[in-house]
This record gives structure tokens, sequence and C-alpha cells, in this order.
């Protein structure tokens, strides 16, 4: 049936519908309260003055007015950028040794890949922005109809219509809806991760507001808080036909939320674009630099040190020979003319010769700083991007959704995670409950096993356990598949419950979870079956249970609930029509729901479910019957990781409910500040002396292998905190059903839900509350630190749970060092009720106070902060520690031969390479082997790094990119420069090559010790990678193939441009069997010292990697996929593993 005609406001019982006016709403004009709206009177003077910011929204980082220098500044605060940006300009000067293009060309071509690189990524995030900001909404305009227009053009104080399944497009106040009480349900689940629906309400002088006649007349004024980021909160006033009427929440529909199951609703537009909630809760989107990158500069900084200093030794000694070049009146280097010479090389001025010297040092030994390490990175990080988006293992079949990298940024990072911050609706959890178990009268039903149970299960007996598909949508073995309901129990199904002994108990139990509840039946046009709307996937488990079992909720009017029932004794279904009283609805601190309803034998029926600690206590001295039974299966359903709620019932004295009935209409339509406590003493009163049916129990399926995942992420030493908007309850539940929560771990709980609090509050003293909080909060966080000591002494696991309010206060500068020092003691950390500023906060302060490695998960755009705030990436562990170190080492090998020639010609300034070589060794000679180790290179299958998850801390704790490991690499870049220089120079001068005789000259040296150079590096390469490829064959021995390729082609160009490279190759140096041997014996012998290292560290020294690798390579672990693992660690690894482990777990505490 249609739900227009539904009157929520008179079902419902408490303030959700009511605004009372306040302590907070006399703020209204202060500070933080100044924002006024003139609804629907775009002609008002007074809104005309108003100069509110506009509905369009942007995310990206940069705008077509600010790329090109905002993007500069990112380039250029990369020292080596900046660098080669200045010996760039100074090569225009006669101190160059190069021509100025050579040097020019290499840093724009590297600037202009990644500017064009970061352009891309924030047009993607631009075109998001476009189609948000584009979207159509009707607005009613002056010609008092309502018109389509673009979100970006609304402006505050517009009235707007939203339909059904369309997100508002700024934060509005709601008018009206469809229903005539003007109610209406949204999606939130872009705001707090939610997909329960809200319902929300309007005023009742506005609810009639529904159509343009009504609107026609409307005008009012708004005075309410100003722009805020606090979803949960909203303090106005409105001002109509000579009326204050004040607001609340309820009243409010946030931007980025949806409306659901309501045909339309009109709304006024309060705030707009980056004023709205959604948008004060995020940040700008951070320039980000890895901290690989940032210790990359470090050692660039120790190159620029090196090239300072290397540049003063040979300014030095070039002053000191120029000084004596001229002494007595006499010439020693008469050849070198320098009676004849500039200040570049004046044996009178030598000081000037020699600081000049050290400026064309500084620009003749840049080589040492590697112009294409950012540009080869970002290819890298580029390409493995693509990867991640192709990978079949992350490729969702159900929703046929890629993973998606989103940046490229922080790839690397991955492998060095030390924290992972999880939302938990949607990405632990499918978000989809379904009824598996309950007790009634003392006996448990349902059959089936949830995850955690057989998680418990495997851990005790050692052995897999058989499970069903883990797929979000389990179907039960009784029938097809339905939504909601996972319940295997012969004794139940198919009406079998009419033969149990406690027949009446089972059917008033179903009974009350088809009545208890506010869901409203709707029909599937398309198979034209009911389908449930319901206020959360709980209370949707509970009705399909019901209507399962024989009691099917069909029709809800405003006053009345209709049920098809199975009837025990003629087996057949019959109709039943119950009056609906009075619906006393859930709160967080009531912690449970009741119907008042009369039957149509007259009897009057109080129906309550909620949570056992709140029911039990309200049970009848002859309502308990089977207490002991009820609480012993709750324990058990807790312990599967099940959320329980107890059913009860009453049957009122029809005396005793007109007297009540009587009271609560009086205190529910009170004005008075004290209403909701009185209304709560009310409930109080009379939900009270209930007859105990039995208790529920619900999964929230986990998404496929989350049990799984968490557990070998701990293994591997990663802590895992879920920041989560949902309540405290759920979030515990999920804890336990995904093994972050584990039976014997000791909980430690901070929660501001007590009643000093709330009595504080309801009175309206704000400052009190307040403060009493922040009391609060400390406390508890020192009680739990204390428990943090003694826990250690047992050896006793922690968890910490904290809600959403405490969490507002434990984040505050006071307290937040404590906090976290508690919260880095327990090995799980659960924080409920989290806004989107909370999580982005907390993932910060784990960041920064820590120093360590955070990893962000979400999947909403309450999520946002959160992961811009974290490090977050995906990559291989250690390729690019590998990758970096490889960089530096082939750029120190090839400058240091510039430096050791140098030495040799008396620091003359003569390059020992032509002008072009140098040029391209970075660009083409040398990177392309690096990116394609970047890209392919693992040094262990990913099957072995999940079934040793310890090894992944060799990225945790960056041995692979340690200090000594750096240094290592660069001394091996000196030792190869020096073993090439030498032996080649040795081997080389005086000898002759040429068919004519004439020994080895300039031109011919320098392009044999290039040659060397270009294989060593390569090689080196060659024997550092773990896993080959043909790409990689293909770009090893393809750059040393192009470098012939090259010197033949640019040997061949007229000697003006070419130079020292005219036809030396193919005139010198192929037709010499010298000039191959000497590559061949320099080659080797610049390789021998890694080799041997290397050799000698993997079989007596080796890392964690080395070891798998070395039983793989022996055959002792099996490497074909899908096959089994023929044996175990050797009895040394085991001990060098466990010596890791115990290590994290000091590391911990």
């Amino acid at each position: 049936m249609g739900r227009r005609k539904l009157r929520f406001s008179k079902l419902y019982s408490f303030s959700c519908f009511k605004s009372p006016a306040t302590d907070d709403h006399a703020q209204i004009g202060r500070k933080g309260y100044s924002r006024v709206v003139y609804c629907n009177d775009p002609d008002n003077p007074d809104s005309l003055q108003l100069n509110y910011k506009g509905n369009y929204v942007s995310t990206t980082k940069y705008t077509a007015v600010n790329f090109i220098p905002k993007s500069l500044f990112e380039q250029f605060r990369r020292v080596a950028n900046l660098y080669f940006l200045v010996v760039a300009f100074v090569s225009f000067s006669p101190l160059a040794p190069y021509k100025a293009v050579t040097v020019l060309a290499p840093l724009l071509m590297v600037i202009g890949v990644t500017m064009v690189k970061e352009a891309v990524e924030d047009w993607r995030r631009r075109k998001q922005d476009v189609e948000a900001n584009n979207r159509k909404v009707k607005v009613f305009g002056k010609s008092y109809t309502f018109t389509e227009t673009r979100w970006k053009h609304l402006k505050v104080g517009d009235v707007v219509q939203v339909d059904k399944d369309e997100y508002f497009p700024a934060d509005l106040l709601l008018l009206s809806s469809s229903y005539d009480d003007g109610v209406c349900y949204v999606e939130t689940m872009n705001l707090d991760g939610e997909t329960n629906l809200k319902l929300k309400h309007a005023l009742e002088v506005t609810a009639s507001l529904r159509d343009e006649e009504s609107l026609k007349r409307f005008k009012a004024m708004i005075k309410c808080e100003d722009p805020n980021e606090n979803l949960y909160s909203f303090i106005g006033t409105l001002h109509y036909n000579g009326s204050q009427y004040p607001l609340s929440p309820q009243q409010i529909l946030l931007r980025d939320s949806k409306l659901k199951n309501t045909d339309y609703i009109y709304g006024v537009v309060i705030f707009t674009g980056h004023d709205t909630k959604v948008m004060q809760n995020s940040v700008d989107p951070p320039s980000k630099r890895s901290k690989i990158e940032r210790r990359m500069d470090k050692i660039i900084y120790i190159l620029f040190s090196t090239l300072i200093a290397i540049s003063g030794v040979g300014s030095v000694i070039f002053g000191i020979e120029t000084r004596r070049d001229y002494e007595d009146g006499k010439y020693r280097r008469w050849y070198l003319r320098p009676d004849h010479t500039t200040s570049l090389y004046d044996p009178q001025r030598a000081p000037l010769a020699a600081f000049l010297h050290f400026l064309t040092g500084l620009m003749l030994y840049g080589y040492l700083i590697p112009i294409s390490l950012y540009v080869s990175i970002e290819i890298v990080k580029v390409l493995q991007s693509v990867f991640i988006n192709r990978d079949q293992e992350m490729y969702d079949e159900e929703s046929d959704r890629p993973a998606r990298a989103r940046t490229s940024n922080l790839n690397e990072e991955l492998g060095q995670v030390d924290t992972v911050l999880s939302d938990k609706t949607g990405t632990l959890t499918c978000n989809s409950m379904e009824f598996v178990k309950c007790s009634i009268a003392g006996n448990a039903y349902g059959r089936g096993m949830t995850e955690v149970e057989r998680a418990l299960l495997q851990r005790k007996s050692g052995k897999p356990v058989v499970e069903a598909d883990d797929s979000c949508n389990d179907s039960n073995d009784m029938g097809k598949s339905v939504k909601g309901f996972n319940f295997r129990d012969e004794r139940l199904m198919n009406g079998c419950w009419i033969h149990e002994q406690d027949s009446d108990r089972i059917r008033m139990f179903f009974r009350a979870l088809a009545l208890c509840n506010t869901a409203v039946p709707e029909e599937d046009k398309e198979s034209h079956g009911v389908f449930y709307e319901a206020e959360s996937p709980d209370e949707a488990a509970f009705v399909v249970a019901a209507r399962e079992m024989g009691f099917e909720l069909y029709e809800r009017t405003q006053m009345t609930i209709s049920l098809h029932e199975l009837d025990p004794g003629s087996g057949r279904r019959v109709d039943r029509v119950y009056k609906l009283l009075n619906v006393l609805e859930f709160s967080s601190s009531r912690k449970r729901m009741s119907v008042v309803v009369r039957s149509m034998e007259n009897q009057l029926l109080l129906l309550s479910k909620g949570a056992d600690s709140v029911m039990f206590e309200r049970l009848s001295e002859h309502g308990r019957a089977f207490e002991a039974e009820t609480k012993e299966h709750i324990k058990r359903y807790a312990e599967a990781g099940l959320r329980t709620l107890v059913v009860a019932y009453r049957v009122l004295d029809e005396t005793e409910y007109c007297n009540w009935e009587a009271e609560f209409t009086k205190a529910k339509t009170a004005e008075t500040a004290d209403r909701d406590v009185l209304v709560d003493e009310l409930a109080d009163k009379i939900e009270n002396g209930l007859v105990l049916l039995g208790a529920t129990a619900v999964e929230d399926k986990l998404q496929k292998g989350v049990p799984e995942c968490i557990n070998k992420l701990s293994q591997a030493g990663i802590n895992i905190w879920v920041l989560t908007g949902d309540k405290m309850e759920t979030a515990i539940n999920i804890g336990y059903a995904c093994s972050l929560l584990r039976q014997g771990m000791k909980q430690i709980t901070i929660t501001l839900d007590l009643p000093d609090i709330d009595a504080l509050e309801k009175r309206g003293d704000k400052e009190g509350a307040s403060k009493a909080s922040l009391e609060s909060v400390s406390k508890q966080i020192n009680e739990g630190k204390f428990q943090m000591t003694s826990a250690k002494a047992s050896s006793t696991e922690l968890s910490l749970v904290i809600d959403g309010k405490s969490l507002g206060y434990a984040l505050d500068k006071k307290l937040e060092m404590s906090f976290l020092e508690l919260a880095l003691s327990c090995a799980s950390v659960i924080c409920c009720r989290s806004t989107p500023k909370h999580k982005a906060l907390v993932t910060r302060l784990v960041k920064t106070r820590t120093g360590k490695m955070t990893l962000a998960i979400g999947d909403g755009a309450n999520d946002v902060g959160m992961l811009q705030e974290a490090d977050i990436g995906v990559g291989i562990s250690g390729a690019e520690g590998m990758q970096i170190c490889y960089f530096f080492y082939k750029n120190i090998a090839f400058g240091f031969t510039l430096f050791w020639y140098e030495a040799y010609t008396s620091f003359s300034g003569q390059p020992a390479y032509n002008d072009w070589y140098m040029s391209f060794y970075n660009v083409f000679f040398t990177s392309l082997p690096v990116i394609a180790l970047g890209v392919f290179d693992q040094d262990v299958s990913a099957r072995l790094c999940l079934k040793y998850p310890v090894l992944y801390q060799e990225g945790v704790q960056n041995i692979l990119f340690r200090w000594s490991r750096i240094l290592g690499w660069m001394c091996n870049g000196v030792l190869t420069s020096i073993i090439i220089f030498i032996f080649t120079t040795n081997s080389m001068i005086k000898q002759a090559l040429r068919e004519d005789g004439q020994v080895t000259d300039y031109a011919i040296l320098g392009a044999t010790m290039y040659t060397c150079v270009v294989w060593a590096v390569n090689c080196q390469m060659a024997l550092s990678i773990n896993y080959f490829t043909w790409i990689q064959h293909f770009f090893i021995w393809g750059s040393i193939g192009f470098w012939y390729i090259f010197l033949i082609m640019y040997g061949y160009v007229s000697p003006t441009l070419s130079t020292t490279a005219y036809m030396v190759l193919v005139e010198a140096c192929v037709p010499s069997p010298l000039y191959w041997l000497v590559t061949v014996l320099v080659v080797v012998s610049a390789l021998v010292p890694c080799f041997a290292y290397r050799a000698f560290q993997s079989r007596f020294r080796p890392m964690y990697h080395d070891i798998i690798q070395i039983r793989r390579a022996e055959g002792s672990e099996e490497i074909e996929s899908g096959s089994s693992v023929s044996g175990e660690l050797p009895r040394d690894v085991k001990l060098r593993v466990q010596h890791l482990t115990e290590g994290l777990i000091t590391r911990k505490s």
C-alpha cells in the first residue's frame, strides 16, 4: 500500500519530532550563531547584503590559475630539481664545462613528465567535481513554479524540490514531504557509513506547504549556527507568521545524503558549497610526500655535500697548480699559455681562478645527482597503479568493479605500514543483517555456524572447518535465498513450530517481532512480493524472520498493523489486525523499543525488545521462568559474534493503561525543558513487570576473508584500528565477528553514556556537561592505563572501545597523549560514533605522534578526511628501497669517474665524456632497467608472503632502505668507479687502436670508459633482480644495445656537432680487439666485489626473504600455483622468525 497517509508523528512518543527550546537556542545571534537565512525571498534588501558562499564545490589540488606555479613549487621543493635548475641557468655562462642545452633538455623533460602526471590525476578529480556541480535540482523561482537548475547555481534561501533517490544538493531545512505530516526517509551512508534509513520530520507549521500555491505565500527567516563540521547537532530558530519555532537536527537534510522511500520533499537551502557540514568535515587535498621520498632528499643532501667536497678539493689543487705555473717570472706549463688567458686560468690571480674552478666543478660533478630519479619513480608508481587496477585478485566479480588506485604518489609506503585505520560498515562488513539464531522459552534454535564460531572451532581443533558460502547473501538450505534470513532449524521452519511444547510462547515471540517495529511493507513491482522499508537492517531482519515463520506484516496504516498469521489450530494463515496505540522508540540511552497494541480480542499488549542489560531488570517475578537458560544462550551468541536482543511482553490492565496514557500524552506535549525527563520516566513506568519470551541473534555478514585478513595483518605486526560511525554495541559485535576482539581479551571501555552527564545535558547546562565530560574521560583513561600495567604483568591482551563523545574530549590537547599511550598499548582499538572529523584527527594523531606509517581504508565520503590524513599507498614491499639505492649507486659510479679523470688531468675542468653522453646517461642508458625493477621484481611470491606474514616486517623496519644499506651502495659506486677508471686508463693509454697507428686519444678513452660504466651498472641491475621477465631482459640488454646504436648514429653527425664522438665507434673502437677485451675485463672486475658480498651475505647472514629464496631454489618450497606447501622452515630459520615476532610484541608493549 502507499504510505502517503501515514502520520508517523502520531506513532512516535519522544522528541525526535518536536524541538523543545533549550538554553542552546538562547545563543542565537551571538558569536558562532550569527547566520541569517531569508527563505524564498531573494529580493529582500537584507538578503542581498549577505555574502554567503555559492554552492560550487572543488576537491581538486590545483586550479587553472595556480596549476603552473603550484606544480612548479611541488617540483622544485625536490632539492635535486632545484639544483639542476640553478645549473641550467649557470650553464649559459663561460663557467660551464658543457653546452647549456645538454642540461636544460633533460630537466625540462623530467619536470614536464611529472607535471603531466599531476595534471592527469587532478583532472580526474575535477571531472567528479564537474559531475556533482552540474547535477540538476528543481528550484522554486520568481515565476512561482519549479524549474530545473544546476547544483552550483543554488543560493542560500532557495526553496528546492528533491525527488526520491536523489541526493540533497546542499544542507536543507525540511519544510514538507509527500507524506501528510512531513516525514521522510534519508540514507546517510556518505556521511556516517550507515545504510539504515534515518527518519526526518518537518515542523508541523510547515508540513502543509505541499504545493506551489502554498509555497507562493511562504516567507520566513531562519537564525541559526554558523557553518561547522558537527553532523549530529544543529541549533536554529524559524521565524514564521510572527512566531518562533526551535529547530533540531531532525529537520535538517545534509548534502550528500539521499532521499529514500519518499516521493519528494520541499526544503530551504541553509548552507551551500564549502559551508555544508560534509564539506566542513573535509580537508584540502594535501601535498603528500612519502617517507622514502623525504629520505631521498636527505641522501641527495649527502651527495650535495660530496659534490661540494670534491669540487672544493679539486679547486684547491687547481689553485695551487695554477699559482705554481708562474714563479720568479718563469712559466712552468708554458704550453697552457699562462701569459695569454682569462680569469678562468690566471696564475697571477690563482685564488679567483680556484673559486671559478669550484663553480665549474659544481656543474661538472653534478651527475652525482640523479636527475631522472624522481621521474623514474613517478613512472614506476603510475605503472604500479595500472597493475593494481588490473589485478585479477583485486577484482570483485559480484559488483563488477576492479581495484582503483586514485593516486600513485604513495605506492611504496604500503610495504611499510605500521597501523591500519579502517571504517567498518561496508568495509569490514557487508552491512547486511541476517537472522540466524534465537532462544525461545529456554530452547535454542538455529543450526547455522557463524564465522567467529568456525574460527574458534578451527583454533581448538587445529583442523580446517568446512564452511558454507561466505558471500554477503548466503542462501539457507531450506529453500530459495531470502535476504535478511539465514535461519536453519527444522523444528521451527515450514510451520513445524506448532508441534513444539512451547508453541504458545513461540507464537507470541514471532508475533512480537512482527509488531514491535516501524517497518513499512512495500510491494515489489517486479516480483509482486512484499519487501520492508525499515529504519535499520536489524529491524528488517526481524520482520523477515517473522514472515518466514508465519507472521507476515502485510499492511500498516496510521493506527493499525495487519498480519497474516499461521493459526496453530487449523494450520492455515488468517488475517489479524492490531490497533497501534503507542510506539516508544529505541534510543542509545533507553536501549530498547516498545509498542502498545490492542488485539482483535480487545487485549492490551505491551511488546518490547532491547538489550539484555536493560531488559532482564524489567522482568516480573513470574516472568523469569527460563531467565538462566536465556542468559546462557545470549552469552553463547555473543561469543559467536552475533547481535542479540531480548524479547518480552506484558498484558496491560485497561484502567492502568488509560491512566498512564493520559499522563504520557500530557508529558510529550509539554513545552518545559524537562520534557524528555518526564517522557523517559513514564516509559520506564510502563515497561516493567514484563514476561520473558526469548532472545534474537542476528549476524552482520563480514566481507569475504575479513577474519583471515585481520589475522594475517596481526601476524605481520600491523596494528589495526576501526573508526566507525556505528553505535558501540554494533561495533563491539563486529569486532568479535572479524576477530579484532577475541575471547580472553580485557576490554577497556570509555563512554560518556552516564546518568550524571545525561542529567546535565537535559538541564541545558552545556558548560557543566562539557567540564564533567572532560573529567570523566580523563579519569577513564587513567583507569585504563592502570589496567594496562596489570595486563602486562599477566600477558593479557587489551582492547580499547571508545564512543564518539568521549573521543572528542580524548582528542583535546590536554588528553591526547594519554589517550594515544593507552591506545598504542592495546592490541585492538575501536572508535564508535566517529564523525569524519574525528576519523581525520585520530589518523593525524597516530601518524604525527608515532612517526609510523598509517594506512586508511574507507568506502564513503565520510572517510575522505581520514584517507587524506593517512599515509596511503599500494606497492611491493622493499622494491623502492632497492630501486633508489641502485639510482645512487649508478650515479656515484658515473660521477666519480669524472672526478678521477679530473684528478688525472690536474683538475683542468675538461669532462671525460662528450656532452650528450652525460645528458643521456640518466635518461636513456640506465633508467629503464630500474623502472622494470620497481614494477616487475618480487623477492618472494605472494603465496609465500601470505604463508609467512612476518616477512612484511622487512618493510616496516625499513631493512631494505636503512642508512647502512644506502651507504653500502654508495661505497659500491665509488669502488666501481675506481675499478673502471684505473683499469681502463692503464689498459688503454699509449696503446695503438687506429689502423694508422695512432694511440688512444681523449675521445677513444672517454668512449671506452663510458662503455664500461653502461655495462657495469646495467649488469649490476641484472644481479640485483630476483624475478626475471622478458621485459626486464629487454630493458637491461636493450639499454646497453641502445648505447651502441646511439654512438653509431651520433658518430655520423657532423663533427661540429658530434665533436669527440665523430666516427669514434666505427673507425676506432669496433675494429680494435683491445676495446672489447678491456670492456669485458673491466666490467667483470667491477661486478666481482658486489657479487662476492651478496653470496656471502645470502649464505651466512641471510635476510628473511633470502631464506625463502634459497629454500625455493633448493626445491624445498613448492612454487607452482595452487600447490600445497611441502615442508616447514628449518630450525635456524624458525628461531630467526620467532626472534622477530618476539621483537614485535616487545615493540608493541
